[in-house]
């Protein structure tokens, strides 16, 4: 009698929860650009390499191609925040090695607001007490915002 052989790899791959897309936000919602490298106007991407162990935390990761000014540092406190979701392999406990590279974009400027102003229109609402007919209003208020 033959064994029966299940298709796919024996070894499954952990994976983020919520997939690539839960893992651009991830990272996107927790990257703190570094001080000294928005002083610098530094842009780059730091390469990282890191192992997932068997419980889904990251054990170990090392730059392997860093941009520096407090980049490299960020990037591997984002990768170690990481938690992945480990299949059971048959009772063995395997490491997973992976590399990510970590883009540091500098936020987009925003030209700066000096003056507001909202307008608005006023109409009375009729009713039987109110007299027969009242002017409307229309103002403009302008806010300085220093």
């Amino acid at each position: 009698m033959r064994k029966e052989v299940k298709k796919g790899d024996i070894l499954k791959r952990p994976e983020y929860p919520g997939g690539q897309k839960a893992l651009r936000a991830f990272i996107a919602q927790n990257l703190r650009y570094p001080e000294e490298a928005l002083k610098t106007g530094l842009e780059g991407t730091v390469h990282v390499r890191y192992t997932i162990g068997h419980d889904g935390k990251v054990k170990e990761a090392r730059i392997l191609h860093g941009i520096g000014s407090g980049c490299d540092e960020e990037a591997l406190r984002l990768v170690k925040l990481l938690r992945f979701h480990v299949e059971k392999t048959r009772g063995v406990r395997v490491e997973y090695p992976r590399k990510m590279q970590i883009h540091f974009r500098l936020p987009a400027k925003q030209a700066p607001v000096t003056n507001s102003s909202i307008n608005y229109h006023i109409t009375p609402t009729k009713t039987e007490t109110t007299a027969p007919s009242l002017p409307s209003r229309s103002y403009t208020i302008t806010i300085p915002l220093d």
